[in-house]
């Protein structure tokens, strides 16, 4: 026997798990892609960015959390994929920035080929709904360092912006708008405190959620929306007048969108305007929370904001509302001395960032969700 796979790396696994994912992985190649799949490194003809007069270069990395012990719980690792591309492309085009490519890692204790196979699936969806290409990846088992059903899942993603098309805090007035894009539920942040929920309200992933359609597992395990695409064409539809945009990740809403604004800036995000979705008030009232405790944990309904020239407003809520995505006005960049009434604290400096202030004020609304 194989000393190696008496170690507990199976070579041939792996090899295995490489020929089930290639279909997938190959249709996210265009033209620029060069050498195909297996490859020690992913090729992009880069030849395209001499149309640009000064190309930026945009790159992002980051994980999935914790969300992926609730796939390994239920057995379900179809869509983990597409929240990893949510959490690394849609933070590219924060920027402005047109996604090029992308590479993932996998680590786990053991390694089960369709496993795999089904995880770089996801990821192969995520890159055809962003226009991503999937250049190239690693598999790698760990035993004895994760246990024979553990996994984590990371990547990595490079776009190009034109200099003069770069979006950021410089390009934010005193009365542009603050536009919320609606989540598709929790996305891939505060996973933490949701087993941590889950486990003491003594739930197993496989039990009924009556208020959330299913089982909690599928519930919880709800896709990240994908904003890449919608995003790029609301850009080029409303040239110069999109000046800003958030990804609403780890931090929550305010902490994200004091970010991208400039020092001396402020906005109040109106919670009347809309109603978090069952998923956060239930897992709120298990956890005996009020949900103004999660707003620095969970993106509550909006997973991105576009801060955009106020009249153009409505132009962009149309767009993005065709693109599917439900969308509303949340507040207005104002300039000027921050208020100081007590109607709650302002967050800034977030990430290190010496940005804008922003608060949530006034009470969520109890109608429908958004």
């Amino acid at each position: 026997m194989n000393p190696y796979a008496q170690a507990g790396v199976d070579t041939a696994a792996g090899d295995l798990a490489v020929e089930l994912m290639k279909s997938a992985v190959r249709r996210t190649h265009g033209p620029e892609v060069l050498g195909g799949v297996g490859g020690f490194a992913g090729l992009f003809d880069a030849s395209a960015l001499r149309g640009y007069e000064r190309p930026l270069l945009a790159t992002s990395t980051d994980g999935v959390g914790t969300k992926v012990a609730i796939a390994q719980a239920i057995d379900k690792h179809d869509t983990i994929g597409i929240d990893l591309v949510g959490m690394v492309v849609d933070d590219i085009v924060v920027v402005g920035a047109k996604p090029l490519f992308m590479t993932d890692y996998i680590a786990c204790g053991k390694l089960y080929p369709d496993r795999i196979a089904a995880i770089v699936g996801g990821i192969a969806e995520g890159c055809a709904q962003t226009g991503t290409a999937l250049v190239g990846g690693e598999t790698a088992e760990h035993p004895g360092l994760l246990g024979l059903n553990d996994y984590d899942v990371a990547g990595a993603a490079t776009g190009v912006v034109e200099a003069g098309a770069f979006l950021g805090a410089d390009r934010v007035q005193d009365g542009d708008v603050v536009l919320a894009l609606a989540s598709s539920g929790l996305h891939s942040n505060g996973y933490s405190l949701v087993r941590h929920i889950v486990a003491g309200a003594g739930i197993q992933y496989g039990d009924n959620a009556a208020d959330l359609g299913g089982t909690w597992g599928e519930a919880l395990l709800e896709p990240t929306r994908l904003y890449t695409t919608p995003l790029l064409r609301l850009i080029d539809a409303l040239p110069g007048q999109v000046h800003a945009l958030s990804h609403v990740t780890g931090g929550g809403i305010a902490a994200n969108l004091a970010r991208v604004l400039p020092q001396g800036t402020w906005v109040d995000i109106d919670r009347s305007t809309w109603s978090p979705a069952p998923v956060f008030r239930v897992l709120a009232d298990l956890g005996h929370l009020d949900l103004g405790a999660t707003e620095g944990t969970w993106n509550l309904g909006i997973g991105f904001l576009a801060v955009v020239s106020a009249g153009s407003a409505d132009a962009a809520i149309g767009a993005l509302q065709g693109e599917g995505i439900t969308t509303w006005q949340v507040g207005a960049v104002r300039t000027g001395a921050v208020p100081e009434d007590g109607n709650g604290a302002f967050e800034h400096c977030a990430k290190g960032v010496d940005g804008g202030a922003v608060r949530l004020v006034g009470t969520y609304n109890t109608g429908g969700a958004v």
